[in-house]
This record gives structure tokens, sequence and C-alpha cells, in this order.
């Protein structure tokens, strides 16, 4: 047996509590294991120490598995009696049995030596406070993003002086204008309820000298370009009566070089009140091209982004505020922090505490392109952009090469990453303002839709960028950030491609299983490049199959007699290449 490929221990995903009631255990194997049981119970069913009697527990088969490239992920869910817990494991490998307790592996024998005190694994208690608790809401939401410079312009009195005619084809001006504010998204807003989206995120809104506004000059000012605090407000309240939730873009680790405090900085410098408010190293700071000099610390290394002091704690509560302001202000429901990794823990934690108290039920996203786990243990965020299931899902289609089972290595590595609670929630998404779009990634319409169909049938909460319903192109930043053409959209060109996204979006509401944690891959067909995996929920189960080859394949007839609820070049039991059909079970 490969004991080096086994791992568990009592803390962040490999023990947690699920909800006050159930504590979930996970532990990690090697291939080789067949079988494991979990030995648990109460810490003192035998008395304080054990005393004469011995401490055994109740022995428990673990069933539930996924299948990662070099391991396998066993979990289960425990509900202790008495809110604690005592628990080792008994692994089987063919004919070898090891017993794994919190200070390494014994045999039975060895177990059982006289004088021999075991390191038992313990919970020791699951006190409500320490759940870790997500919003439910955010499961159910279909969200679109929004940046909105480019999305339409309803109020041409604020254009940016030299604002560029509405454009709807390539764009290289890193610089330019093309007039889209908050009207035009009210304006447009039948566009984006029709389609069936419950959730706006909006990149920035607040003032800044540029189009995409992550260079923030007031954080309590909405861009004059982009209308006014009443017009944000007018938007919040048009969403929320419409049943749609918003989402603000949180731009905390850095500022722009116009907002007063930096201003004050090049004023006075040394001497300034706000010295320690940012992560200067050398005076003064003078304009240069970039920062790589290290005089002063900033957003990937852009003078005009200074970084903020988030360790300080002047900052940390001008910060707190400012997201009081929003709250109160505009009655948002979340936050997608930019630059989430960057911020200070402290400063995540303490607005975790500050949020949670004014709505509960607030939602607080991080902008986080790698492993998250530590900002994912219940005192910061509640999710982070879902990066790692974006590769999983695109690889697939990079490497043709690839069998159907490297498909789910990459979505089970995506989905044990972090605990339930944060999987339930997690913010999936495909494309994005800071990306190629989609069908620019896949160069195929019909892979664009077998993406997008994973996309609205896994955990978490998907997310569809601005033009994605009508198939928009666009490369690297920043031709990702187009106009939206919607003189074509009215004269009805796009209709066909509307109506696609409509549906998809529409699975994802009405069947709960797409929704649900619960997923296999029962791997039934037998072709290497046929996707296949059943979404499992307490009202129905649901069948998504994927066809990712080059040759029409034969639908199981257990499978084809289902009820179809969502297909592409599909018909009579065979799936053509590039194919989708999504059945009730």
């Amino acid at each position: 047996m490969n004991l080096a490929a086994i791992y568990h221990r009592t803390t962040d995903k490999y023990a947690y509590q699920l909800s006050d009631t159930e504590l979930v255990i996970n532990i990690e194997t090697g291939y080789d294991v067949d079988h494991i049981y979990i030995h648990q119970g109460d810490p003192y069913l035998a008395g304080i120490m054990g005393g004469r009697e011995e401490w055994k527990g109740k022995r428990e088969e673990i069933y539930y598995k996924k299948r990662e490239k070099e391991h396998i992920w066993w979990t289960t869910t425990l509900f202790p009696e008495y809110k604690r817990c005592k628990y080792y494991f008994e692994i089987i490998s063919g004919e070898e049995r090891v017993f794994l307790f919190e200070d390494g592996f014994y045999t039975e024998e060895e177990m059982h030596r006289p004088g021999k005190v075991l390191s038992y694994f313990i919970y020791p208690w699951m006190n409500p406070v320490d759940t870790f608790r997500t919003p439910d809401w955010v499961n159910e939401t279909v969200w679109y993003q929004i940046f909105p410079e480019r999305f339409c312009n309803g109020d041409k009195s604020n254009d940016n002086p030299g604002t560029k005619p509405w454009k709807c084809e390539e764009i290289k001006g890193y610089c330019d204008y093309y007039g889209g504010d908050l009207q035009g998204i009210i304006d447009r807003f039948n566009h984006i309820k029709n389609l069936g989206i419950t959730g706006i995120y909006l990149t920035p809104v607040f003032e800044a000298d540029s189009n995409h506004k992550y260079n923030t000059a007031n954080y309590k000012k909405v861009d004059p370009h982009f209308g006014t605090n009443e017009k944000l407000r007018e938007l919040v309240n048009l969403a929320h009566k419409n049943g749609i939730r918003v989402m603000l873009d949180a731009v905390f680790n850095h500022t722009g070089t116009d907002i007063s405090m930096w201003q004050d900085i090049l004023t006075n410098g040394e001497m300034s009140k706000y010295k320690d408010w940012y992560m200067i190293n050398d005076w003064p700071v003078d304009k240069k091209c970039d920062t790589k000099d290290g005089r002063f610390y900033s957003f990937a290394f852009f003078e005009q982004m200074p970084k903020l002091n988030t360790n300080n704690p002047e900052v940390r509560e001008y910060l707190k505020d400012i997201v009081r302001f929003w709250m109160m202000e505009f009655d948002i429901d979340g936050l997608r922090f930019d630059v989430g990794n960057e911020i200070s823990h402290r400063l995540l934690q303490e607005l975790r505490v500050m949020t949670k108290s004014i709505k509960p039920d607030f939602y607080l996203l991080g902008e986080i392109w790698h492993d998250a786990t530590p900002w994912l243990l219940g005192s910061e965020y509640d999710a982070v952009m879902n990066y790692p299931l974006s590769t999983a899902i695109s690889n697939y289609w990079i490497y043709p090469e690839w069998d159907s089972i490297e498909f789910e290595y990459g979505v089970n590595r995506s989905f044990t990453m972090y605990m339930q609670q944060a999987n339930d929630v997690m913010f999936n998404l495909l494309d994005s303002h800071d990306t190629n779009r989609l069908i620019d990634k896949v160069k195929d319409e019909d892979v664009f839709y077998q993406q997008l169909a994973v996309l609205y049938t896994m955990p978490g909460s998907p997310c569809i960028y601005y033009g994605t319903e009508i198939v928009m192109p666009g490369g690297f930043d920043p031709d990702c950030r187009r106009c939206m053409p919607w003189d074509e959209i009215d004269a009805g060109k796009f209709d066909t491609e509307i109506e696609e996204m409509k549906k998809l979006i529409n699975l994802r509401k009405t069947y709960k299983a797409a929704r649900s944690r619960n997923f296999h891959f029962p791997n039934s067909i037998d072709d290497k490049r046929t996707v296949e995996y059943i979404k499992l929920c307490d009202e129905g189960n649901i069948s998504i199959i994927l066809n990712c080859g080059d040759e029409t394949i034969e639908i199981p007839p257990e499978i084809s007699c289902k009820h179809v609820i969502y297909s592409r070049k599909y018909e009579a039991g065979k799936l053509q290449a590039k194919g989708i059909l999504i059945s009730i079970l």
C-alpha cells in the first residue's frame, strides 16, 4: 500500500462542519486502496481517559469518492449526537490492512500492544458560531457581468470628451471611451431580465480617469461619465423589483493617483498624514513609467495604481466605512474584491463581521486565480472566482487526445479544493473582462455551447459575460471589452443565439439537480471523447452527455428513452460530433 499517498488532518477541507449537525470527513489515498472504514464516536463513551473500558467507536464504510489524477478523494458525513467526535481510519488494499491515527499508521497488532496510547483524530466541539455559512441565494443565481463603458450609451450628455462612435468591431485602444453608462444598463434592463438573469455583477462604477475604473479617485461618487449616485440607486432598485441581485466591484488593493490621499502625498511628501496609507519605500514618489525600482508598491508595477496598506488600522477603518456606505446608500447584495489575494487577511476578516452584521446573506467574492484555501476557511470570503474549474473545462478541448477521464479529474479537483459551503456558491465563469472571450478561445460554436452546458450544470453560481448570449467574439484585453451591437440585436440578427442562451439559463433555474452539489461520472458510454456525468438531487437526477469526438455515438437505451430537457445535434438515440444531450433520469 502506498502510505505516502494517504493524507488526512482535522482542519480546513478534511474535517469541517457543513452545518450545526453535520460533520464532513475527507481523506485522500492512492489508487491502490480498495476500502476505507471510519471508526467514530463520542470521545467520552468509555470515560474520560478510557479507563478499563476500551474505546472502539462505530465502524462505518466510506463509499462516496471522487477520482483525481494522482489520488482518490473519499468523503463521508457524520452526525455527532453530542457535538464532538473521535475517530480513526481502517484502510484496506488487497490483503493489506492498516489503521491511520493522528500520529501515523499502525497494523492491528501494533494498535493493541500493551501500554500503547492511541492518538485518535479529535473534532472537539461543533460550535454553531464556527460553522462556515454562505448565502443560500447565490447557488440559485445566474450572473451577468457588465463592463459598463461598453454595454450601452444611454445618456450622451455625460460622455467623456473625445468619446468615439459606438463600435461593435475589434477594439485595440486601451484608453478609448465609447460612452457606456448606467442609464444604458437601465435602458437595456429588459434584455437582461428576459434572458432569465438573476444577478448583475458590475465592474467598477466609481470615479476614475479610465474606461475600466480600476484606478479609483473617489470611492463614494459614481463616475460622472457613468451617471450619478442616484442613477446607481435607481438601477439597484429596478433590479431588486425584478428579483435580480446586484454585486459591485471593490478595488481595495490599490487606488488611482487622483485620489485625495495620494495627492496629499505628492504635495506634502514624508510630512503627509497619509504616508502610511500606502506602501512607500523611498522618497520622493516621483512619476516614472513603472515601480520596478521599488520606491513604492503598486498593482502589477503600474505607477498609476499605488498599493493601499491594508495592514494599517486607519486604512481598514476607511475601507470599512466605504463598504458600509455602499450597503446603506445603494442596498447592494455583494462585493467582488479585485486582486483579492493581496488584501490583508485582517481587513477581510473585519469586513466579513461588519457586512454580515448589516446583511447576513451579503455575498463576499474574491478575485483569486489560484488555490484560495487560506481565504475560504469561514472568516473571510464566501467564495472566489472559480478559475480552476474554468481551466479544467477549457483544457479538455485544448487537448483533443485526452480521454474523458481527464475531464473527470479536472472537475473533481475543482470541487475537492474547498469546503462544500464554498463550492455551493463558487463563482463559475468561462470568460470575463480579463480573458479572451469564450468563442475566441474555442473557435467553434458547437464547442461554445458544450462548455456553456457544463457551466450551467455544475455546483456553484454560473456567470456569463455580457455579449456571450450573442456569441460575441473578442481577443485579449482590450478586445474582450467590445461594445454591444444593439442595432443588430434589435434587428433580430442574434435571436437564435439569444433563445439558445435562454434555454440553458431556464434549465439551470428549473431543475434543482442542475444546481446540486452532488454528481458522479458513470462512464457507461464506451467512447474516450464522450463526457458523461449525472447530477443527483432529491427531486430527480439529470444526465449530461457531451460528444467531444469526431464521430456520431449511440446513446444507451436506458438514457435515450428518457425525457430530453436540452439537446444539440441529437436525434433518435444518436448524438452527433460536438453534440449535447441533457435528460431527466
